[in-house]
């Protein structure tokens, strides 16, 4: 007597599309075909889409050209700007285009994510999961949920969730692949289990995963912004009493980084924050802070970005007392052109911005990135750039450090002296030894920092 074998059929893995190929979802795209889902990333930007396709990130991200060449290569990525031969053929569909601000107020503009949630929503022709990782103003999801129920096609299936993203730029692959925590606001049983499959290799490592309402995952990543930026307010505010008690921001912002309720990070007195979350997303929050009637959380934002902006202009106030009260004809060297170190983002640059100020005083201004250079002339077309270090310190009669690149800090101060006109120097970032730039015979100024 012969027995016969059933087996159950093995669930159909995972296909996965992307909606928006910018910074979070060309690495968001890379990072899950990394994990080993099937995955297609769709953008209505050909030139985007083919550059991708051939393997070339088109912004500036360590770790993702070598990851997205990789990904290419086992055929589970491709790209494409065809939404409804993507939408049609995969199962979790991420939102993952811009919300900047509005041209003209605080608001976020959500035309793009409503545009790739209906282009989703429309193009569905079974069951899926649309899930917004895009920032957004709280009740945003709401009623796109709405917008998704009167799109879809009759008799599909398709639930819209929020699952925001904590990307850092600089180390935007490790925090996908690797992430602190998993937010997943407004699931159900079963899409909750889709995102658990999806997540299921950093929820192994030990992310722990928040399931939470759809409000509260709007807002865990604006809040995250807005804490972080009113840290960095925080100590520039301080640093403004240093400045005037004789003392050394540095030590006190270390002091207070011993204490394990409020860490070192982010105490550092300086220029202050940019790029294109942090400005845009507190503004954001503030705006709908005051349609909500919160109108105290709204006041903080504003003090926030106020203290944020005076930076930007007490630095540009250092380097005319620096040059003896004005920079016409004067030489001035920057240091740093994207918002940060590891990027070549330059959008809402304090470092572009302090050049440019300087500029339009008449100075004649040579900035070097590492990185940013391109990003930054095609913004700021008018500034001169340089190709090195010693490019923008020559001949200067003052030298600004903007942007804390490793390369910068690590420079040798007795040499660059050499190469100046006036060795002066404004460490607008901290992060420079001023005992050991005094000592090379710079005249040195920092923010919050102890005189000579």
């Amino acid at each position: 007597m012969s027995t016969k074998r059933t087996t159950t059929p093995a669930a159909r893995p995972l296909k996965i599309s992307v909606f928006g190929t910018g910074y979070l979802g060309a690495t968001h795209a890379v990072a899950m075909a990394e994990l080993g889902f099937e995955v297609v990333g769709v953008d209505v930007d050909q030139a985007k889409v083919d550059a991708l396709a051939a393997g070339k990130v088109p912004f500036f991200e360590p770790g993702l050209p070598e990851l997205l060449e990789k990904t290419l290569a086992t055929g589970r990525l491709t790209f494409t700007t065809d939404a409804a031969a993507a939408v049609a053929d995969a199962d979790v569909h991420f939102v993952c285009v811009g919300t900047p601000q509005q041209r003209t107020s605080h608001a976020a503009n959500l035309q793009y994510v409503e545009d790739a949630t209906l282009a989703i929503a429309r193009n569905l022709t079974r069951g899926g999961v649309i899930v917004g990782k895009s920032t957004v103003p709280v009740g945003t999801a709401a009623r796109l949920r709405e917008l998704v129920a009167a799109t879809v096609p009759a008799g599909v299936d398709a639930e819209l969730l929020w699952n925001p993203e904590f990307l850092r730029e600089g180390k935007a692959v490790g925090d996908t692949l690797h992430p602190d925590r998993i937010v997943l606001g407004g699931v159900s049983e079963k899409s909750e289990a889709v995102m658990r499959q999806v997540y299921a290799a950093p929820i192994a490592e030990g992310s722990p995963v928040v399931v939470t309402d759809l409000p509260t995952a709007e807002l865990v990543k604006v809040s995250a912004n807005a804490f972080l930026a009113t840290k960095i307010s925080f100590i520039n505010a301080i640093a403004g009493v240093c400045e005037a008690a004789g003392a050394d921001v540095t030590v006190l912002a270390d002091a207070l980084g011993h204490d394990v309720r409020i860490g070192r990070q982010f105490l550092d007195a300086g220029l202050g924050f940019g790029g294109g979350c942090l400005p845009k997303d507190i503004r954001a929050l503030m705006h709908r802070s005051k349609e909500l009637g919160a109108n105290r959380a709204a006041a903080l934002l504003q003090q926030v970005d106020e203290i944020n902006m005076g930076q930007r202009e007490r630095v540009v106030d250092m380097a005319l007392e620096a040059c003896g009260g004005s920079v016409l004809n004067k030489r001035v060297g920057v240091l740093g052109a994207a918002f940060k170190p590891l990027t070549d983002d330059v959008r809402d640059s304090p470092a572009l911005n302090v050049a440019a100020a300087l500029h339009l005083r008449g100075a004649q201004v040579t900035v070097f990135d590492p990185e940013a250079g391109d990003t930054a002339r095609r913004a700021f077309p008018t500034l001169g750039y340089g190709t090195s270090v010693d490019e923008a310190v020559e001949e200067c009669d003052v030298l600004l450090v903007l942007t804390e690149w490793k390369q910068f800090v690590d420079a040798d101060p007795a040499r660059l002296a050499g190469l100046t006109r006036t060795p002066r120097v404004i460490d607008a970032r901290g992060k420079l030894s001023a005992a050991q730039w005094r000592a090379a015979g710079w005249e040195f100024t920092g923010l919050g920092r102890l005189a000579a």
